[in-house]
């Protein structure tokens, strides 16, 4: 088989990394669809293994983690009984990390929404810091115990918990939206954390852009991922762009610039040449 030249490789990272759907990246760059997929595993695992390594001795102090929901293969509720708590048959969670003063990702998670992906999150994360970090979560109980154990007395903890409001009387075409938020309550668990700084916001926002600019996060489509090695590879292949190609409209620089662990905008071209 031919070897895709780094030119074409570098066209077709951007297509994927604009949210373009695999199908129509094949039609736009004039490849097959097989091409197109096996350059995604190729180079997402690729990235996965250099962020895996570089993405070390942070300086983030301000964490915000937060759960995007997706699915692979079919919906949960079309999962067969025999195929339940099977990764990659039905529902899927992305665990996610976001620095609230460098905007880097410092690490992140596909699996299950349970404590035993809660805990191996949660250890990961803690051993790339270089600093003791002040943490917000959403109201997820999930994180309690992980946290502790793995941080210690060592971080200032606090969860933002929103209050909603019920789902009576709502319209029918608004039944995927979520319901009012009608507050948020503060809960301190370990340590001194700021108030002023007890937020999600980035890590909310990160997850829109993440829904914006993967085509397999979009919701009430056929764009989901059919196996899960494709859509953590797509993710990694995300982050990698987010981290260190993408300039930060507020930092002006990208956020492995701002964290310290690149001089440099990388060009698509240069993620390409990940894979040799």
């Amino acid at each position: 088989m031919n070897r895709l030249s780094l030119p074409d490789r570098a066209r077709i990272l951007g297509c994927l990394t604009e949210g373009t759907s695999m199908r129509a990246t094949s039609r736009l760059c004039e490849v097959s669809i097989n091409t197109v997929t096996k350059l995604l595993v190729d180079l997402g695992t690729a990235c996965a293994i250099y962020q895996n390594e570089t993405l070390r001795n942070l300086p983030c102090k301000r964490l915000q983690l937060d759960e995007i929901w997706s699915f692979c293969s079919k919906k949960q509720k079309n999962v067969a009984p025999w195929r339940e708590g099977i990764l990659g048959q039905g529902d899927v969670w992305t665990w996610m990390a976001i620095c609230a003063d460098t905007k880097l990702v410092p690490t992140w998670l596909v699996g299950k929404r349970d404590a035993f992906y809660a805990d191996v999150f949660v250890k990961d994360l803690a051993g790339r810091l270089a600093v003791r970090p002040q943490v917000t979560t959403d109201g997820l109980k999930l994180y309690l115990k992980p946290i502790d154990e793995v941080f210690g007395v060592n971080v200032d903890y606090a969860m933002l918990v929103k209050l909603y409001g019920g789902d009576s009387g709502r319209e029918a075409q608004a039944r995927y939206s979520p319901a009012q938020c009608l507050g948020t309550r503060t809960v301190c668990i370990t340590g001194t954390p700021d108030p002023a700084h007890i937020s999600t916001s980035f890590a909310e926002r990160q997850n829109l852009t993440m829904r914006m600019s993967m085509r397999r996060f979009t919701r009430l489509t056929n764009a989901f991922s059919k196996k899960v090695d494709n859509h953590k590879a797509a993710l990694a292949l995300y982050f990698m762009h987010y981290n260190f190609a993408r300039i930060h409209k507020t930092l002006r620089v990208t956020p492995a610039m701002e964290a310290g662990v690149a001089d440099h905008v990388w060009s698509l071209e240069e993620i390409a040449r990940l894979t040799g």
